[in-house]
């Protein structure tokens, strides 16, 4: 997986920098998602009960909603998959995500800052972000389908 690191910031820094508390659960989380990028609710709750046994998949729900209602976090959401979560909210990039096997990597933006591309027509939206997901076969899922 590939990603740019958020921060050398540990993660309760990060965590009260958001103006949240810390707790053994939420900071687990945000470790899970450093060390896995574009990780779902359930991946994330693997990841935290190794390190935090009596966590619950709801308090992993609960941090992670929080963390995007702070900002901390970035929900994407690719058709047919589970919500995904990252730590990379700090500028606007986009997504390839594979239709074989639903691999997600980030892609920076193709132009300039945010909002990188211009629809034709606005509708009068103050226009702040453009989220874009690119679809195709990863390497690994091409290479499986040519051997």
């Amino acid at each position: 997986m590939s990603s740019v690191a958020p921060s050398a910031r540990d993660a309760g820094e990060r965590i009260r920098a958001a103006g949240l508390r810390i707790t053994d659960s939420r900071r687990a989380v945000v470790e899970a998602l450093d060390e896995y990028p574009h990780a779902s609710a359930d991946e994330v709750f693997a990841a935290v009960s190794r390190s935090v046994p009596n966590t619950s998949l709801q308090s992993v729900y609960n941090a992670l909603n929080d963390f995007a209602v702070a900002g901390l976090v970035r929900r994407i959401e690719p058709a047919g998959q589970p919500g995904r979560f990252e730590l990379r909210v700090d500028d606007n990039h986009h997504h390839l995500v594979c239709s074989v096997c639903g691999a997600v990597e980030d892609v920076d933006c193709v132009v300039g800052a945010s909002p990188c591309l211009t629809p034709s027509d606005t509708h009068g939206f103050a226009l702040q972000v453009a989220e874009i997901t690119f679809w195709g076969v990863c390497p690994a899922c091409a290479a499986s389908a040519r051997a």
